[in-house]
């Protein structure tokens, strides 16, 4: 099954996207997520600017590039989060407004809105993005945390986002949450209650991505046979556990990059996610949905790492399931 193959902007939005386009091209990838930040698609633009949509279609075409989804990760994050300074580094002024938190989760809100009806109108189906989460910073319960307490975090999630997720059913696009640490969804469990928390609408399922699950300790495989009428899209990116008695999975305080760190990203193929059996899951649900690549590799260079993984991509991935059983051939024999 040759999907297309196609890079996430979010980690290149310092190189405008007709720039990206361009090197995109060049690199060989069917097409671009684009993400709603930097110039690569603003919502705004795409509302109110009649021509908006139709002149990025053009951009991307010039240089034979198609866009399957757009990502809002960053307004969508602010729906649910107790709002403090760290958000201000990547949320626009107009959303950020004067930094109250009931009035930035409001804000956001709506961005989220109108990122369904852009979505709608540039003619995509799907919105990656986060949800943020009101109870993640309680994922160790000490001081003890009451079942009360998580339960009135899926309870928040759902009075939140469910007048997001009208909108989004009634404009015919899916919303995709990346199941991630610091949303409220980051594991299998934690996926299943946010489902059940919004009724199981048929607009909100998930951003597959299995490098936020494997550093976790989840077969990111079987998070694919629990959900598979709700994986929406497929991030493709690596992870590696590097665990040598000093090291931990939460992290160190230590940053991104740094060689005492107990795991971190790496490029397609260089960690140690097992692409080969997710995708023979991916294959098993029929998903027919873009393969999309995000870069995020402190330790290699980021044309490198886009090169290499869409070469991987190609040289080992691009497979289909067999249409016939391998032993019917002893049915045909003549005796």
């Amino acid at each position: 099954m040759a999907r297309p193959v196609t890079m996430f902007t979010g980690q290149w939005a310092d190189i405008p996207c007709e720039e990206l386009a361009k090197k995109f091209q060049e690199f060989g990838f069917d097409g671009m997520e684009l993400c709603c930040w930097g110039d690569h698609f603003d919502v705004h633009k795409a509302l109110e600017d009649p021509n908006y949509c139709d002149e990025k279609h053009a951009q991307l075409e010039r240089y034979g590039q198609k866009c399957y989804a757009i990502s809002n990760h960053l307004r969508g994050q602010c729906v649910l989060d107790k709002i403090d300074e760290r958000h201000k580094g990547f949320l626009p002024a107009d959303v950020w407004g004067d930094g109250d938190p009931d009035g930035v989760n409001q804000r956001a809100a709506e961005e989220m809105k109108r990122t369904a009806r852009a979505a709608q109108k540039f003619g995509v189906k799907v919105v990656n993005g986060f949800t943020g989460s009101s109870i993640w910073q309680w994922i160790y319960s000490f001081p003890p945390v009451t079942p009360q307490q998580i339960q009135e975090g899926y309870d928040l999630f759902a009075e939140r986002w469910n007048p997001i997720l009208d909108v989004f059913g009634e404009c015919g696009v899916k919303f995709a949450l990346e199941v991630h640490p610091t949303e409220i969804a980051f594991d299998i469990y934690s996926a299943k209650r946010a489902l059940e928390a919004v009724n199981y609408r048929p607009e909100f399922g998930f951003n597959f991505d299995p490098s936020h699950l494997i550093w976790q300790g989840i077969d990111p495989v079987e998070f694919i046979r629990e959900f598979p009428d709700r994986i929406f899209h497929c991030h493709i990116k690596d992870a590696i556990v590097n665990l040598n008695g000093k090291t931990g999975i939460l992290g160190s305080h230590l940053e991104f990059g740094d060689p005492r760190r107990g795991w971190e990203f790496r490029s397609v193929g260089r960690g140690g996610v097992n692409f080969e059996e997710i995708i023979r899951a991916l294959n098993a649900i029929h998903y027919d949905g873009p393969l999309s690549v995000e870069w995020e590799d402190s330790g290699m260079q980021r044309d490198q790492g886009a090169l290499e993984s869409l070469q991987y991509i190609r040289d080992n991935l691009q497979f289909s399931p067999s249409d016939i059983a391998f032993d019917s051939a002893f049915d045909k024999q003549d005796v």
